[in-house]
């Protein structure tokens, strides 16, 4: 029988998997407007997050949690998240994953610079080397273009700023997200009956479940995520994220045969340099913060385990 750490860990991987193979499923439904598809994703996601918490008999929470004392914040996180969706979506109808996929590797750098300008974090000398290779990985990619890659910019600073709001938002991570599908819903819902459901919508029934599955894709590995993060530490989890953005590249590289030239081999070599070194200075610091509380609790690994096993799925 698996352990709860084996459970947290294969709910992280399989979050990632999806994640990053997620480009080839847009990519079916790319003719569809970019727009259209986030209308989607936002209100089957809606539909998902409903059904689960009726069945956790949790439903009359979502309505607390959307005007609540966190408004303002669940407000604000839901502008970001669909933000970074539609750039997503959008990457992917033009044929620039590659740029999506830089977006995603930067993307924890520029959470790290975040948390030293607001929340006062400290970073180790080896952080920022990372944080200076990746800032020269975008230059050299800039100079070598001819232009930003913009792309990747926001939607490492948009998801970024995002997990920032989130720090501050009190409701747990699965309600929280519900209750920003929730605030967007009305949104999405309006810019389906002006511009229509899709191609195909209610007619192909292939086009139709791929268009209801993107609420699946969005929702199943935000439920994984908070399953696996509580059950696996953070250096965990942390380097495990760094699949997602791997198999976009791949996804692009591989099979959508995007184009990937000098410039971008130069550029992405600097990023997973600077993420080896960001690895390595946080995996230190996991493993001193471990001896540490060792030093303190004899049992603090057994303490941990226990912990780890009393918790449930639910926020």
């Amino acid at each position: 029988m698996l352990s709860e750490r084996s459970k947290g860990f294969a709910a992280i991987i399989t979050t990632c998997v999806i994640w990053g193979a997620s480009p080839l499923y847009y990519h079916a439904i790319s003719e569809v407007p970019p727009l259209t598809i986030l209308a989607h994703r936002t209100v089957w996601s809606l539909v998902f997050f409903l059904v689960i918490l009726a069945l956790q008999r949790r439903l009359g929470r979502i309505v607390p949690a959307v005007v609540g004392p966190d408004w303002r914040r669940v407000l604000v996180a839901a502008v970001l998240i669909s933000s970074n969706w539609f750039l997503f979506i959008w990457a992917i109808s033009v044929g620039r994953v590659v740029e999506s996929s830089l977006g995603y590797y930067i993307m924890p750098l520029f959470s790290v610079v975040l948390g030293v300008v607001f929340l006062r974090e400290r970073l180790a000398l080896v952080q920022w080397l990372a944080v200076g290779l990746a800032c020269a990985a975008v230059l050299v990619l800039t100079l070598g273009l001819g232009v930003a890659p913009w792309v990747s910019l926001a939607l490492a600073s948009t998801f970024a700023v995002y997990g920032l709001v989130k720090k501050r938002v009190s409701l747990g991570p699965f309600m929280s997200v519900a209750a920003e599908v929730t605030v967007l819903t009305p949104l999405a819902l309006a810019w389906l009956v002006h511009a229509g459901p899709g191609p195909g919508f209610g007619h192909d029934p292939v086009r139709t479940a791929l268009l209801v599955g993107v609420g699946l894709i969005t929702a199943v590995p935000l439920v994984t995520f908070a399953y696996g993060a509580r059950r696996v530490g953070l250096a965990t989890v942390g380097i495990t994220m760094y699949l997602n953005p791997t198999l976009q590249f791949l996804c692009a590289t591989v099979i959508l045969a995007e184009p990937f030239t000098g410039w971008h081999l130069v550029a992405f070599a600097m990023i997973w340099l600077a993420l080896a070194l960001y690895a390595s200075g946080l995996i230190s610091a996991t493993r001193a913060q471990g001896r540490a509380a060792a030093a303190l609790v004899p049992n603090a690994d057994a303490a941990i385990r226990g912990g780890y096993a009393s918790r449930g799925p639910h926020d």
